[in-house]
């Protein structure tokens, strides 16, 4: 049962005056059984939160199988599942209002340790402001860091909901003012939410940020020079590019950093002394190559995200204060790849398809929409171009009638869009099938490795996320 919103109000006030932050976690209610203390392990200074944004559980087996196929090696986090020393779990991660939960509510769970309505950020049902995790453990502790790395906006609702509160998701110009002083280290994209020549109020914000001493960073070769403990780094405007369509321009490449770049910056910051701290880290666009029913931008995304797990765990290994967590805010689309072909000889031979993607479904959608018009021919040649194979007559037919706005059959209401086709006829190549276009139900995985780690094995609540950080850092 969920707890009530105004006892929940009640016992924030209270937090910080007698009973201290750990106290505080413990009136949230009962704690889950997983999250008992470990006998001989020692306290927790730090914890690094790795969240693949939603990653469905099927994602690890086509990693690991790509990432061999790619790379000819395997990816960290199965190798993290396979480690005897590492915790296993799944998440339960649903919202207030639904069984499907949005990024929003889902971090709001972790970070504000209550579950809230979809699209809200540290807001109750009932209307109230949650305060944050990293705005109680600064003032529990003020010397506690606070970090927030992603590929999307460092405003976007996974970010937002370990430091701000607001009711819409959507109002990332009133979520970067929070950042101010509550987070040290935020990189990632959203430029335009700092600078007074596209905020609604005007307010130079990224000086606000310079002036409270914070570093500030646009470029790969600005973040690797950077130094002092407080940075932003924004290096896009809107989401960074996903990896696919960077990793083919020379000029992105140079210009955008990667994922473990950024937690490689922020990690070592926090590493430098000894002082307890937080950092998420977030793949983003997982979640969005999900959406578009895009395997090659997936693929790419949470590979780039499996090297920032490598980058993390290998900076805090042979340390014994340090946790790592990695898991999903919910699985979406789920893809999967299929039996083709007779005895499903198939599947293996088309899943290799992949590997000749060139570009994003976005980036597609992108210079088709350059052209203000086109026929099915040049259609078939982008798509051709992009991704190494040709569609056939009909699905290319398909697909410019519904970029066209006209109506095709789709008997899948959630796959009648473009990018629901686009997946469809991929697949028909690569064998990857996709349930839909929209987040879904199911439990996501959960590897953590590090003091304390037996808290995330079993089932775990994601408002247990919450309690086990103000436990373990408060």
């Amino acid at each position: 049962m969920e707890e009530s919103p105004e006892n929940h109000g009640i016992a924030r006030r209270d937090w910080l005056k007698g009973f201290g932050l750990g106290g505080a976690a413990a009136m949230l209610g009962t704690r889950h059984a997983s999250a008992a203390p470990e006998a001989g392990n020692p306290n927790v200074r730090g914890i690094v939160f790795m969240v693949s944004d939603g990653m469905s559980p099927g994602v690890l087996t086509l990693a690991e199988s790509f990432s061999q196929l790619t790379r000819k090696r395997g990816t960290e986090w199965w190798r993290l599942f396979n480690n005897p020393a590492a915790a296993r779990g799944l998440m339960d991660t649903a919202s207030a209002n639904s069984m499907v939960t949005d990024s929003a509510a889902a971090s709001s769970a972790w970070g504000g340790g209550q579950r809230v309505n979809n699209g809200a950020v540290n807001i109750s049902p009932h209307g109230k402001a949650i305060e944050p995790i990293a705005a109680l453990l600064k003032k529990a502790k003020p010397a506690t860091r606070i970090g927030l790395v992603t590929t999307a906006t460092v405003t976007h609702a996974t970010p937002a909901g370990f430091a701000a509160s607001t009711a819409k998701r959507a109002d990332e110009n009133d979520i970067s003012p929070q950042y101010l002083e509550r987070v040290d280290v935020i990189l990632g994209g959203g430029s335009g939410f700092f600078d007074a020549r596209s905020r609604p109020d005007k307010r130079d914000l990224r000086g606000d940020f310079s002036r409270a001493g914070y570093g500030i960073a646009h470029t790969r070769d600005q973040l690797s020079a950077a130094r002092g403990k407080k940075l932003l780094g924004t290096f896009t405007r809107g989401h960074l590019p996903f990896s696919i369509d960077r990793d083919h321009d020379a000029k992105l490449a140079a210009r955008v950093p990667t994922l473990a770049e950024m937690t490689d910056a922020a990690l070592s910051r926090f590493l430098e002394d000894d002082q307890p701290f937080l950092l998420q880290v977030e793949g983003a666009r997982i979640d969005h190559a999900a959406h578009l029913n895009d395997i090659g931008a997936l693929l790419g995304d949470q590979l780039a995200f499996d090297d920032a797990v490598a980058r993390a765990l290998a900076m805090t290994a042979g340390r014994n204060d340090i946790l790592v967590v990695v898991t999903s805010d919910h699985g979406n689309a789920n893809p999967g790849l299929n039996g083709m072909g007779m005895g499903y000889a198939e599947s293996t031979q088309r899943f290799q398809r992949i590997t000749r993607f060139k570009a994003s479904h976005e980036r597609i959608f992108a210079d088709w929409d350059k052209l203000k018009g086109g026929d099915v021919a040049r259609l078939t040649g982008m798509v051709e171009s992009a991704l190494g194979l040709v569609l056939r007559k009909e699905e290319a037919a398909a697909l410019h009638d519904i970029l066209n706005q006209r109506k095709v059959v789709e008997w899948n209401h959630l796959l009648e869009k473009p990018e629901g086709l686009l997946g469809q006829f991929t697949g028909n190549h690569t064998a990857i099938g996709w349930t839909g276009t929209t987040h879904t139900a199911d439990t996501t995985l959960v590897s953590a490795i590090g003091p304390q780690a037996g808290r995330f094995s079993g089932i775990v609540k994601n408002t247990d996320v919450f309690q086990h950080f103000v436990d373990l850092l408060g």
